[in-house]
């Protein structure tokens, strides 16, 4: 089953900065301005991919009088390269691997179950630390805003989307604040509507468009889903 995709951006003028936001939060505000324009948000949940999303995703609940929840994503990092991606794991057992990847590195099965075992490992680790940071807000017919602070592959998304899809939400969006145009094409037909700040043509490390992209802590996350929860 496909679901329509009209998508949001904001476009700029002339050549795009060095970086382009200040920091997760600076980024969190100005996605929340435009998230707020889209079609049909009563009821909104916002869901946020731990760590880096969950800044950038209060901003957003803010801005909507939303709760906010994390879902979190175990990115299947490869061997030595654990910036490259060979898949994710979400939560309920679902897992999106990268068989082009997978075939350039010449993994075979009983490798890619090993990864995949790590990062579901990582995942159950987080799905119990935030537990206790008052997650409980249902999804089910609900309007779900699914936040990250970037999408570069596309994979760690796919798998959050396929999991939020699961719980059976009334309507879904995709908000991030800089993504690459073909992950986001890759992403359309799990989503009722995108939305993004930017789209550079060549997109390279997420942590590129930020002046400010330190590593979020366990602490700063259970902190603002106890606090938007």
């Amino acid at each position: 089953m496909l679901w329509s995709t009209p998508s949001r951006t904001r476009e700029t003028d002339g050549p795009l900065p060095d970086w382009l936001f200040a920091d997760r939060i600076d980024a969190g505000r100005a996605l929340g301005e435009l998230v707020a324009l889209c079609h049909d948000l009563s009821g909104p949940v916002v869901v946020a991919l731990p760590r880096g999303g969950v800044p950038v995703g209060a901003q957003v609940a803010r801005k909507l009088g939303a709760p906010l929840v994390a879902m979190p994503v175990g990115k299947v990092g490869a061997p030595g390269r654990e910036e490259l991606a060979v898949g994710a794991v979400a939560p309920g057992g679902v897992t999106v691997l990268n068989d082009d990847v997978i075939a350039a590195l010449r993994l075979g099965p009983d490798d890619v179950d090993d990864l995949v075992s790590r990062a579901a490992v990582k995942v159950a680790h987080q799905v119990e630390l935030y537990s206790r940071a008052g997650q409980g807000v249902p999804l089910s017919g609900r309007c779900v805003v699914v936040v990250d602070d970037g999408l570069a592959t596309g994979a760690s998304m796919r798998a959050s989307l396929i999991a939020v899809r699961e719980l059976q939400p009334r309507r879904l969006v995709l908000a991030v604040p800089v993504a690459a145009p073909e992950a986001l094409a890759s992403l359309a037909s799990l989503v009722d509507e995108e939305v993004s700040l930017v789209r550079p043509e060549r997109m390279e490390a997420v942590g590129a468009w930020y002046k400010d992209f330190s590593q979020t802590t366990d602490a700063e996350v259970a902190a603002l889903l106890a606090e938007l929860g």
